[in-house]
């Protein structure tokens, strides 16, 4: 009898205290009957085995759900929180890298400023990706129990029950053609890097010298005025190269048309890159005069190396787009 006791006790101490008299004496009618009349503990505990876990037994009997996210939502729950979450803490990311770099004058040294960049990113995306699980976790828990549809199968991603039908829209994706979440994030962060680098180069890139105990940068490599004189060029190769980074995260895969657009974006940067490369005064002087003083030669960046880099560029931009269209035309 001890045991029933403390059964219908877990039971009930789940439930709304209104119901909470009424289904203690139903259940323990219920077992009452499951028993014979002199019972033995262990037909006691046959009987409770059969009725299951307390809790399990309350979220029967209660008038609203006992879980945060029911089976009704869960799957588009976890869905949303996969694809969000990433998003948001990539973005985090590079808010930070693009704050710290573009406030950068070259008082601080760069290990401080790269040790900083590691710590607000890390706390950025930790805090970033809390907020997100929680409003989304909030919305669906309130989803859940303000629907009051007496069907409680899954939906799917279009908020409807699911149909056979609904397989037909779901493209079977081969290994070799899929692209990842990571490349398409890696990608993003690329971007992020190249835009906070290239419009302050001349803080960041150079010759570095220890000065007075800091590490600080006493020779620009580029000339910022050169590379500022082409920021449309370089926004619309940068435009371009986001929105294929955005096809590519919506068609998951390579087809013919994300290889089209890899193609045109990879024209379009490869012509940018070789139109600024050819630039007057790209290199600033006091660069050339340091690496002719330091290698002991006349160092030219106007003939072989720059042909040598265009070639490597041109040779890579070849085999991306190559490689795209072989991706594209695998049949299973």
């Amino acid at each position: 009898m001890h045991l029933i006791d403390i059964y219908i006790q877990e039971v009930t101490c789940r439930l709304p205290v209104k119901n909470r008299e009424d289904i203690a004496l139903e259940l323990r009618s219920t077992i009452e009957d499951m028993l014979p009349e002199n019972y033995s503990e262990k037909e006691a505990k046959e009987a409770l085995v059969s009725l299951g876990n307390p809790a399990m037994l309350a979220s029967g009997y209660a008038d609203r759900p006992m879980h945060l996210i029911g089976p009704r939502y869960f799957d588009m729950y976890v869905t949303l929180l996969k694809m969000i979450i990433p998003i948001v803490a990539i973005i985090a990311l590079l808010i930070v890298i693009s704050e710290k770099i573009f406030t950068y004058n070259g008082d601080e040294a760069i290990l401080v400023i790269i040790l900083t960049i590691v710590g607000h990113g890390i706390w950025g995306v930790i805090s970033s990706s809390i907020q997100t699980f929680f409003w989304i976790t909030l919305v669906f828990a309130i989803l859940d129990r303000t629907d009051n549809s007496k069907d409680k199968s899954p939906l799917t991603a279009n908020w409807k029950e699911w149909t056979p039908d609904d397989l037909k829209s779901i493209p079977h994706i081969m290994k070799e053609k899929k692209i990842s979440r990571a490349d398409v994030f890696g990608s993003l962060l690329w971007i992020a890097i190249f835009v906070a680098v290239y419009f302050n180069a001349v803080h960041l890139i150079g010759v570095y010298e220890k000065v007075q105990g800091k590490l600080q940068l006493i020779i620009p490599t580029f000339n910022q005025e050169v590379l500022h004189s082409y920021w449309f060029s370089v926004t619309v190769a940068l435009i371009l190269e986001v929105a294929f980074v955005f096809y590519k995260f919506i068609t998951s895969q390579w087809t013919t048309k994300l290889s089209i657009m890899n193609t045109v974006r990879t024209i379009v940067s490869t012509l940018v890159f070789i139109t600024i490369l050819n630039s007057d005064n790209l290199i600033n002087i006091e660069f050339y005069q340091y690496l002719e003083d330091l290698f002991h030669f006349s160092f030219e960046l106007q003939s072989p190396v720059k042909w040598g880099i265009i070639i490597l560029w041109t040779v890579f931009a070849v085999l991306d787009v190559v490689q795209g269209f072989r991706k594209s035309n695998i049949r299973g």
